[in-house]
């Protein structure tokens, strides 16, 4: 049984200081990830966000978004998540702890060369469970606020039975087995010249371990458990045709979420929106809402998705 437990990418034991160098950030165990950075031009950087991936992604999902934004005084900068993209191992599931230092350890190293400048920390879909998770804690560094796209918030307390007992099988009988997804007739994107290009991307992950999925549905459960424990401004952006993460638990995260004067949520719902929001044909409106609500928080976001009430998602199950 021992054989057959699921496998987890352990950090090593050495701690060292994390730094960051022209395109390799080397967290806290010594483990270099490649990152790429987004810049306005030469002085004129006013808010930075940091941006994490989702599941079998990279850090590329945010190109587009990144180069948008850098004309309007936003940098930005996205990593490799441990076991993802170009980092070693990839494949192979790094455990919630380790990503969620990475994440802790990418913030602090870039307030030290940034010091004056806000700083916003958005994360899309496992990325978003991985902000969730690591901003929630007491230890968490301080930014200006969050921003959730699409969160990954569907853990094992929202699933039916029969599919916590098939996981728990595979991935104590077979975690080395791969699954590709072909054949469930998902549809991430209406933007699907973007889709068959991450089909030929070689970082893009195809085949994904049962035990990687074992340990995403339990980081997805700690973002759900999570959610109440938030203290800065939140910006949550979901699309209403998001066929990766079901409305039912997203709707139980919504309402978690606290709402105060100090650290006030602001709520996004795109009738139109499909999971990868920010690569959709239409990822200007969430982009361009993005950066309203970074300049001006408390104002109406442009596109008028924070006026959707949370009930319709359910109206559409």
């Amino acid at each position: 049984m021992t054989g057959c437990a699921p496998r987890v990418m352990l950090p090593s034991d050495q701690l060292i200081p994390a730094t960051l160098s022209d395109n390799v950030f080397r967290s806290f165990d010594g483990l270099p990830l490649t990152y790429k950075k987004w810049l306005p031009p030469e002085g004129g950087i006013k808010n930075i966000v940091i941006a994490l991936h989702g599941f079998n992604d990279y850090s590329q999902f945010f190109n587009d978004t990144g180069i948008w934004l850098s004309q309007f005084g936003v940098a930005s900068f996205a990593y490799d998540q441990r076991g993802f993209g170009q980092s070693s191992n990839a494949g192979l599931w790094a455990g919630s702890n380790a990503m969620q230092n990475d994440l802790k350890n990418f913030i602090t190293v870039i307030k030290r060369k940034y010091s004056d400048i806000p700083i916003y920390v958005l994360g899309e879909s496992m990325g978003g469970a991985v902000v969730m998770t690591s901003m929630a804690q007491k230890n968490a560094p301080q930014v200006n606020g969050l921003i959730l796209v699409a969160p990954a918030v569907w853990g094992k307390q929202t699933m039916p039975w029969y599919q916590r007992w098939a996981l728990n099988v595979a991935s104590y009988t077979v975690p080395w087995m791969t699954l590709t997804g072909r054949g469930l007739k998902i549809k991430p994107s209406d933007n699907i010249p973007m889709l068959r290009k991450l089909g030929k991307d070689p970082f893009i992950i195809k085949e994904t371990r049962v035990d990687a999925i074992y340990g995403l549905t339990a980081l997805m459960g700690e973002a759900l458990s999570s959610a109440g424990k938030l203290q800065q401004n939140l910006l949550v952006l979901y699309g209403e045709r998001d066929e990766i993460i079901p409305k039912q638990p997203t709707k139980i995260m919504l309402d978690k979420l606290p709402d105060s004067q100090k650290h006030p949520k602001k709520i996004a719902l795109y009738e139109s929106g499909y999971h990868m929001l920010l690569r959709d044909l239409k990822a200007s409106i969430p982009q361009q809402d993005i950066l309203s609500w970074i300049k001006k928080p408390k104002m109406p976001l442009p596109s008028k998705a924070d006026m959707r009430p949370i009930r319709a998602l359910l109206e559409k199950d």
